[in-house]
Formats: C-alpha cells, structure tokens, sequence
C-alpha cells in the first residue's frame, strides 16, 4: 500500500516536471517545490476534486462530462494558489499539465499493474 502510493507521488511529480520543461505557463521555482505539489495535487483529488465534481454535476450532465476537463484543470489550480514556488498562467497550461500527470499516472498504472491470467483445462 505504501508502495503504491510512494509511485503514484513520484508519477505526479515527474509529469509535473515534465509540464514545467515543457510548457511556458506551468512554472516551479525549486525542485523540491514538485515534490510539494505533487503530494497537494494527491490531497485535492482525494478531498477538493469530488466536492467539485458534485456541487458542478448538473452542468457536467448537460456538457456529456466535458466540464471535467475545468474541474480538473481547477483543482490543479487550487495547488498553485495554495503552494508558493509553483505558477501556473491560466486555463490552458493548467489543463495540459494535468493531461502530462494523468498521462503519468496511466504510464505507471500499465506498468505496475498486477494481472493474473488463469488458464484452465
């Protein structure tokens, strides 16, 4: 458990690395300041990210769940506000930073993922 969860910060702080070197709006000032967010990133989607999700559920429903994409680029949002050393410039480069880290995410859920395959006579 603990395992996980150690890969699952260190993905999000390796895409946001890669948001940082290959974005102009996404911005850290400090190394360290990405292990920071990464871990803040990890606490608003387990606390901020649902409340948002329900309180903008009706104009989710109407936008087929295209409003996501704004709730998510929002959360994201909410981390550079909170944490000092990480600048985000807007809507767009928030939103493909959290493209780069789900991207992340996905990579390293392929790769650790623990799949059985049974075969039976």
């Amino acid at each position: 458990m603990f395992y996980q969860m150690l890969v699952r910060l260190m993905l999000s702080a390796c895409g946001l690395g890669l948001a940082d070197y290959l974005m102009d709006g996404v911005r850290f000032e400090h190394y360290g300041t990405l292990f920071w967010a990464a871990l803040l990133l990890g606490v608003a989607n387990t606390v901020v990210r649902p409340l948002l999700i329900i309180l903008t559920l009706p104009i989710t429903v109407i936008t087929l769940g295209l409003f996501l994409f704004v709730v998510n680029a929002a959360t994201l949002g909410v981390v550079a506000w909170f944490l000092p050393g990480f600048h985000l410039d807007g809507f767009w480069p928030a939103l493909g930073a959290w493209f780069l880290v789900a991207m992340m995410q996905g990579l390293g859920n392929a790769l650790t993922a623990r799949t059985t395959i049974i075969i039976r006579d």
